[in-house]
């Protein structure tokens, strides 16, 4: 895909938008009220808003590698703090995927170069579950278990957040782990609550 396929078909979105509502841009830029804040993966596989069937507007979107709730990266607790003290989000889904190469690279013995601080995150929990990592023989499985603990453990981490917590205390803000499975194209939750 070049520059020109990519204002080409921008053309095109913004016609049928239009066409279906003439209202469709005037009533977007009026502002943003989206209930749920969703953190996850950089994947370009993973389109968020398509697989949770959202339209513009509904779904307020942060991504990183891996979908990591780190507390020293300021853009993330920017981003969680804006989403829960002003947006007033009802929902935090943090949200992973099958075949997720971050993942992959901390089941790895790889010297990812300035990657290396980012994946440690999700060696540690690794090393936290290694008896039941271990324990699965399928690589591909493996790789999805730890798949689903990573998103746990991220939910565990946003829940540990001020304003999250408060907001949990305050008006019941809910946390949800999900696993985007890309050989089905379903979500599945993970039952954080």
């Amino acid at each position: 895909m070049n520059i020109q396929d990519i204002m080409k078909k921008n053309k095109s979105w913004s016609e049928s938008k239009t066409k279906g509502d003439p209202e469709y841009f005037s009533n977007l830029i009026k502002g943003q009220v989206p209930k749920v804040l969703y953190i996850g993966c950089s994947d370009s596989r993973v389109a968020v808003e398509q697989i949770m069937g959202a339209d513009l507007g509904e779904i307020f979107v942060h991504r990183n590698i891996a979908n990591l709730v780190v507390q020293s990266d300021l853009n993330v607790l920017s981003v969680i703090n804006y989403a829960v003290i002003h947006l007033k989000v009802e929902h935090i889904i943090i949200c992973g995927h099958y075949g997720c190469g971050g993942v992959q690279a901390a089941l790895s013995d790889s010297d990812l170069g300035d990657l290396n601080p980012w994946i440690a995150h999700i060696k540690e929990i690794y090393t936290k579950n290694q008896k039941e990592l271990d324990s699965i023989t399928d690589d591909t499985r493996k790789n999805e278990r730890l798949v689903e603990l990573n998103a746990l453990s991220q939910c565990q981490n946003i829940s540990k957040i001020q304003a999250v917590a408060q907001a949990q205390n305050e008006r019941k803000l809910q946390i949800h782990g999900l696993v985007f499975n890309m050989n089905t194209g379903l979500l599945i939750d993970l039952n954080y609550n």
